[in-house]
């Protein structure tokens, strides 16, 4: 009998372990999402050589030098007249500014890319190898609105960076840059990709990719590199209050820098599209006074005379929220779709107007070299007054001219209520409100009696020559 407890026990024990086993293999493997920091030194010994660093000269005159001279305030004047023996200190004929930057090398028989600024109005271009050679360099061309410019040095089977692709890139991905911050040659610095897309206020042309990549002054124009070894951006901006790295940086994506490179070799400029309208983002409440269920797309506060948008019968008011078949999430977006598209090439836009999908096609212009160009009446009774605590008065046809305006009333008082809460202030002109032009002041009573009791409208005011729509939150 003892020797059957022995064997039931041990089959007991047999079936257990079984059961135990077929548990554990029934268990999801739990792959481990980091296995381990990335070693860069392969990366770096093979794309270090093409990276390169740039110093320029510029000559200063001493007309330009006295010119500042002249701006220096009074009481350092005094300060030379006291102390130094009467006279200002003596000007030279000339001066030279020097400054530092990166770049690298794009093909083997010389072509540098860099960033704009690390060579603009510079008068002498050096560009230094790791092999300690210093090559004279031309500037073929430059852009201003993507700070991007092109080098060539004379060479031959010059080492050449490995060109990736931007739009492949994903957030979270390890980079890594090369350049000669404050000088030091060769510098390594690595991080990952925080963010891509980002618009920056002074460039409306560059979806920015922004990193946690160490850069400082003299990075400016080198390599931003993928863990294949290849350039998916042109380091270029900081975000900074100290003027050092704090952590936010911004490169230029790849794929734009060299489409910029190819028309600067061929053309020596770059040519942009151009839609002619002025936009302004979409908030909550302009949002809800357009009828939206959430903000999105590019507002149109108007359109410019003569302009593609015009022809295409694009108008104010409209919002945009496709281009070319890209979604349009936020304003900043659209600039840089339209600068992509070649001009006199037919776009196909998407707006909604009255709270309805409306397409268009319109043919796409030349971005003017100078934007500025590009954005080019008796007086009549003031109301008494109105719910939105405004008066207005009528506009002259030369007041209305000047503004190229077709349309609008003059405010002449804010009171209180929903006007002053929106910011509408004396001397806007009130072009639409509620999407009903105010051509008169009649006009704009009839407008303000039709409003409903709450909820949003939008109102678009020109201050100086800026059109802006305004949310007016009704009680």
């Amino acid at each position: 009998m003892s020797r059957f407890f022995q064997l039931a026990g041990l089959v007991l024990v047999v079936f257990a372990t079984l059961l135990t086993a077929c548990s554990e293999s029934e268990k999801p493997s739990a792959e481990p999402l980091v296995t381990g920091l990335p070693d860069f030194t392969l990366l770096v010994e093979k794309e270090g050589p093409a990276v390169v660093n740039i110093s320029t000269v510029t000559h200063r005159d001493a007309n330009s030098m006295r010119e500042q001279m002249e701006q220096i305030p009074e009481l350092f004047r005094r300060f030379f007249d006291q102390f130094g023996g009467g006279e200002m200190p003596s000007i030279p004929e000339e001066q030279e500014a020097r400054s530092l930057g990166s770049g690298f090398i794009i093909s083997a028989d010389g072509y540098v890319l860099t960033n704009n600024h690390v060579v603009a109005d510079a008068d002498e271009i050096m560009v230094r190898l790791q092999d300690r050679r210093e090559l004279p360099a031309e500037l073929i061309g430059a852009d201003v609105q993507s700070d991007i410019a092109l080098l060539k040095v004379d060479g031959a089977d010059l080492p050449v960076a490995d060109i990736g692709s931007s739009a492949e890139l994903k957030v979270g991905e390890w980079v890594l840059a090369i350049g000669a911050p404050f000088g030091f040659d060769s510098s390594v610095t690595a991080g990952i990709v925080s963010a891509k897309g980002r618009s920056l206020p002074s460039d409306s042309y560059v979806p920015f990719i922004q990193t946690d990549v160490a850069i400082n002054p003299g990075n400016s124009g080198g390599p931003l590199f993928n863990l294949k070894g290849q350039v998916v951006g042109v380091n270029s901006q900081i975000f900074s209050r100290s003027g050092g790295y704090m952590g936010v940086s911004f490169a230029i994506p790849i794929d734009m820098a060299m489409d910029v490179v190819a028309q600067l070799k061929d053309h020596g400029k770059v040519s942009r599209g151009w839609l002619g309208v002025l936009i302004q983002e979409v908030d909550r409440d302009l949002a809800e006074s357009f009828g939206l269920k959430q903000p999105r797309g590019a507002l149109v506060s108007q359109v410019l005379k003569d302009s593609p948008a015009e022809a295409a019968g694009i108008q104010a008011g409209d919002i945009i929220t496709e281009f070319n078949g890209e979604a349009i999430y936020r304003s900043s977006e659209l600039p840089r779709w339209v600068g992509l598209v070649k001009p006199e090439t037919d776009a196909d836009v998407t707006v909604i107007r009255d709270g309805e999908e409306k397409a268009l096609t319109v043919t796409i212009g030349l971005l003017p070299d100078d934007p500025e160009m590009a954005l080019q009446g008796g007086v009549g009774k003031s109301d008494e007054g109105s719910a939105l605590g405004l008066k207005v008065r009528a506009a002259s046809p030369a007041e209305l001219s000047r503004l190229e305006l077709k349309a609008g009333v003059i405010v002449t008082a804010v009171e209180e209520g929903p006007a002053r809460k929106a910011g509408i202030a004396v001397g806007d002109i009130l072009v639409t409100l509620n999407n009903v032009p105010m051509d008169s002041p009649e006009a704009f009573a009839q407008a303000v009696a039709e409003l409903p009791e709450t909820g949003t409208v939008a109102a678009l005011v020109n201050r100086e020559g800026n059109p802006r729509f305004l949310p007016l939150k009704l009680q």
